[in-house]
């Protein structure tokens, strides 16, 4: 592989054609938000199999943390590409390959029950899998940073403001309520990024991949981030019967989270709020610091999330008020 003259790429495929035994050909599949880099292997003279070949600088990247999460997920018989070789000094990864199809690329009204039930089966399963002390928790201290994105990033950005202290005591207040909320609840496996542009069409249903950052945390936080898509969104109706769909197979199989229904929904809502404020920030902050210009198109979408659960909350009014200014500067209908 010779791409741009890049190096890690070029010992990425010398290491990957030593440990497959025959020389390959290669695509580039993708880069995500993050250093990884993801290339497709072919054998020369075939078609297939295919293999995925990762770099992932260990400068940036968990390796472990990867490996950790794939064996905790296949012993919960969840569909995640096995490892045919890894070499955590460099930062590389021979994994199985999924193929191309993506859920968000194939999901249309006519299958987005089949899917999205065999999305719900699989989370159902991860989370009835969870055990403490086998993955990091998803702590305070790491709730509280991931929003702080949203007045460290997008409130610059996108208004203008830098809050002083006054107005950042005010978001922290409703920060501190958000918190609250997501920490009573109990823990369980949290996936992190289970959302449809991470889940493949495969056999079995669903292929899941981006499995990295897996947390010990708030059950509703999956859900949120499988029906608060970040690059696609639903009616709510359609949305209100697949959470219901959840929330009748956790109760039915004792998993912790809220036995009322009208309960469990505020924990959904107030779990989504704090995702949405750190992808606010965050992707404002790829789309600038990184040079990653696409990920503010999105911004509109999580405003849309977040403005009918701060307005339904006095105590997040200080954010209300932000996203309201927001609307148009992002091109939005007031």
């Amino acid at each position: 592989m010779n791409i741009a003259d890049d190096s890690r790429a070029d010992a990425l495929s010398a290491w990957a054609e030593a440990r497959l035994g025959q020389p390959l050909r290669w695509t580039v599949v993708s880069a995500d938000a993050s250093r990884r880099r993801y290339f497709r292997a072919r054998p020369i003279d075939a078609e297939t199999p295919t293999w995925i070949a990762v770099d992932a600088p260990p400068a940036h990247e968990n390796m472990p943390a990867f490996v950790a999460a794939a064996e905790l997920l296949a012993a919960a018989g969840l569909n995640v590409p096995h490892i045919h070789a890894r070499d955590e000094t460099a930062g590389f990864l021979l994994l199985s390959d999924f193929g191309d199809r993506r859920y968000i690329d194939v999901l249309d009204t006519h299958n987005a029950d089949a899917l999205f039930g065999a999305a719900i089966g699989a989370l159902l399963d991860w989370q009835a899998a969870s055990r403490p002390g086998l993955l990091p928790d998803y702590d305070r201290a790491t709730f509280q940073r991931e929003m702080a994105l949203f007045h460290e990033w997008f409130l610059p950005s996108v208004l203008g403001i830098t809050p002083d202290a006054e107005a950042q005591a005010a978001l922290q207040g409703a920060y501190d309520f958000i918190l609250e909320r997501v920490l009573a609840q109990s823990p369980v496996f949290v996936h992190r990024d289970f959302m449809p542009r991470n889940l493949m069409i495969a056999d079995p249903l669903p292929g899941v991949l981006d499995f990295q950052d897996a947390r010990y945390g708030p059950a509703t936080y999956d859900v949120a981030s499988l029906f608060r898509d970040a690059f696609i969104s639903w009616p709510a109706d359609r949305v209100q019967e697949w959470i219901r769909h959840y929330w009748d197979g956790a109760i039915g199989r004792g998993l912790p989270v809220a036995s009322d229904w009208t309960h469990f929904l505020t924990d959904l809502a107030l779990t989504g709020a704090q995702r949405h404020l750190k992808v606010l920030g965050l992707f404002v902050r790829i789309a600038e610091r990184d040079g990653k210009p696409d990920y503010a198109r999105d911004l509109p979408r999580f405003v849309d999330y977040l403005m009918p659960v701060t307005a339904a909350h006095d105590q997040l009014a200080p954010v209300h008020r932000y996203l309201v200014a927001a609307r148009p500067a992002l091109g939005m209908a007031p």
